[in-house]
């Protein structure tokens, strides 16, 4: 398989894992295979595709358990500040697929 092929799986897969490192990396390695902007945008369609599946199975089986309809809930169950978001957000900027893969 063509580097340029794995690279673009690697951006739809960090889009469905909602890894924000691993897209930042993935997209950027896409670029330096020769990858379009036009096969990066359908990479990430695709990710979102598979992730809304994942998603909505996921909610359906949360609600399950819970016996609560948690699909239509925006909230977080655990009262997150805003502040506590942005120092979340502002983490690591690498994941640690990235850091073994530098290291090695």
């Amino acid at each position: 398989m063509e580097n340029k092929i794995k690279m673009l799986i690697a951006v739809g897969a960090a889009v469905t894992a909602n890894c924000q490192p691993c897209l930042k990396t993935a997209v950027s390695q896409a670029q330096g295979t020769g990858a379009g902007e036009k096969e990066i945008l359908e990479a990430i369609a695709i990710g979102r595709i598979v992730r809304k599946g994942a998603m909505g199975k996921m909610d359906k089986f949360a609600s399950t358990l819970t016996g609560k309809d948690v699909s239509n809930s925006d909230e977080c169950p655990f009262g997150s500040t805003e502040e506590e978001v942005k120092e979340w957000v502002e983490q690591e900027n690498e994941c640690d697929c990235t850091k073994k893969e530098v290291e090695a």
